[in-house]
């Protein structure tokens, strides 16, 4: 079954339903949607030559034709190759240039970067800017009919964030995004037809997906005039548009609770802020519900398992009398009804309940592979589990709890020190805006803890006072051998800390 289906259903049984707006102004209709969605697919067969398979590459800011170009090539039974806007002109070569892409879509502000690298992707035929008179001429193309597809025909190919060197295509087929919509209407939020999603974080990634369930349901999706993340633009919207919910990554939803504006904004029309993406620590969330009130669910996933993996769904959110409240807040939730997760050992064997041990999973949105890649492959998807590379650990309730990725465990005299243990007790200092913990080499203890610390502004944190208060609140040998204050964190893209950046700063300043 195509993806496109579901607009072409809701095309025809909602046609005056609207679909896209930019802040509050109508955009168009469900049934002028699949109209302009249909005769793009048209132009791309036959104007652009595209066949079944092809692949469309999508350099794009926040913007209503983002939608109308995803469904057209899914239309077309293309692929989509969504690039997130704010990477270097290089990975836009390399992605690409990776992915074969025949065509790509790019927005005005994007179009001379692109245009800079196409001579290194050959394949890439052609650039079409959105909003020139060149993408307006290709709606006078006749429409055709959606092309038939199988569950596993590639949809989306999705490039990882590349933290460890080039990202990975992750191929996610028709299929993984059908299980992707599935899980979000069984496991995370109801979705009704005067819904409004909006899109605050890039569509390139989990905004664009999980936009599916709202076409699906024939319920709107908005784009934020700027086409970016804003507090003060989204407490605006939230005066205007009614049963609004949205995706934000924990650094998104912690700026939010800090916003003077978004802090006394009324949220009456607030559905749900859907976080995810990294870990959200559990000062920083109960901060969050006090500033919003009990409206957010929590998804774990990766591009290999598109925001499918475990899950924590509003109503978990909504009795903070529960004896296990906040240990529940502090999990990621319990498996989406369409996955099996389990915790395995180094020899891949399954591990019980209190152990800890690497996340693997397997289910209907696991990623079919990586692109042109099949070691990486074959490795990923060892005996038919993805293995993740996170280490967690599930209670006997079923919850999961992750502690860091692999790479990011320390050992220290033989003993594994889990970062995010001492990052969750020191966010609890009333000084510490963020923090982040690496480890260094030590020749006798192997690794010694270190903590980056981002102080709030007018703090007057020291040295001497953090650890005394790690003392306090955590075992020795957890507490961090230094601390290095810093202004800001360096993240990527996605909002992720990059502790790779972290441990080349550390390593520059001790030669």
């Amino acid at each position: 079954m195509n993806l496109a289906a579901l607009l072409a259903r809701a095309a025809r049984t909602r046609p005056n339903n609207p679909a896209i707006l930019v802040g509050g102004k109508l955009v168009c209709t469900y049934g002028g949607l699949g109209e302009r969605v249909a005769r793009l697919a048209g132009w791309l067969r036959s104007g652009a030559d595209l066949q079944p398979g092809d692949r469309v590459g999508f350099a794009m800011t926040n913007c209503a034709e983002f939608i109308e170009v995803l469904w057209a090539c899914w239309h077309a039974g293309l692929a989509a190759v969504p690039i997130n806007a704010k990477l270097h002109p290089s990975d836009f070569q390399y992605i690409l240039s990776n992915s074969g892409a025949r065509a790509c879509f790019v927005t005005p502000d994007l179009a001379a970067d692109v245009e800079s690298i196409l001579p290194q992707a050959p394949a890439c035929e052609r650039m079409i800017v959105t909003g020139s008179g060149a993408y307006a001429a290709m709606f006078d193309a006749a429409p055709i009919p959606m092309v038939a597809a199988s569950p596993e025909d590639l949809a989306w190919l999705f490039y990882t964030s590349g933290t460890t060197g080039r990202p990975k295509g992750a191929m996610l087929t028709h299929r993984n995004l059908f299980g992707c919509l599935n899980g979000y209407l069984s496991d995370m939020d109801r979705v009704t037809e005067d819904a409004h999603w909006l899109h605050a974080a890039p569509m390139s990634h989990a905004s664009g997906l999980y936009s599916l369930p709202y076409v699906a349901l024939a319920a709107r999706q908005v784009i934020s005039p700027s086409g970016k993340f804003d507090p003060a633009e989204i407490a605006e919207l939230l005066g205007k548009l009614t049963n609004l919910s949205f995706f934000a990554a924990p650094t998104m939803v912690k700026r939010m609770t800090e916003h003077p504006v978004m802090r006394t904004a009324d949220t009456t029309n607030l559905r749900t802020i859907v976080y995810g993406g990294a870990p959200m620590y559990l000062a920083d969330i109960k901060t969050a519900i006090d500033c919003f009130g009990p409206k957010f669910a929590q998804l774990y996933g990766q591009g290999e398992s598109p925001m499918t993996i475990t899950a924590l769904s509003r109503t978990e959110f909504a009795n903070p009398n529960k004896a296990e409240f906040e240990s529940r807040l502090s999990s990621v939730g319990r498996p989406f009804v369409n996955t099996e997760v389990q915790i395995m050992d180094a020899d891949d064997n399954p591990l019980p309940p209190g152990e800890l041990g690497e996340v693997c999973v397997r289910g209907e949105p696991v990623m079919a592979g990586y692109w042109n890649n099949p070691d990486a492959s074959a490795e990923a998807l060892r005996g038919g589990w993805l293995h993740t590379g996170d280490i967690g650990v599930m209670d006997a309730a079923g919850y999961l709890t992750l502690k860091d990725r692999s790479k990011d465990m320390i050992i220290s005299g033989g003993t594994n020190i889990y970062p995010r243990e001492v990052e969750e007790v020191m966010l609890l200092h009333p000084g510490v805006l963020e923090v982040s913990v690496i480890g260094e080499p030590d020749p006798d203890w192997g690794e010694n803890v270190v903590a980056f610390v981002v102080p709030r502004e007018g703090a007057g944190l020291d040295e001497k006072d953090l650890d005394r208060f790690c003392l306090d609140n955590m075992a020795r040998f957890k507490r961090p051998k230094s601390y290095h204050f810093i202004d800001a964190l360096p993240k990527n893209n996605y909002g992720k800390v990059l502790k790779t950046d972290l441990r080349e700063r550390l390593a520059s300043a001790n030669r």
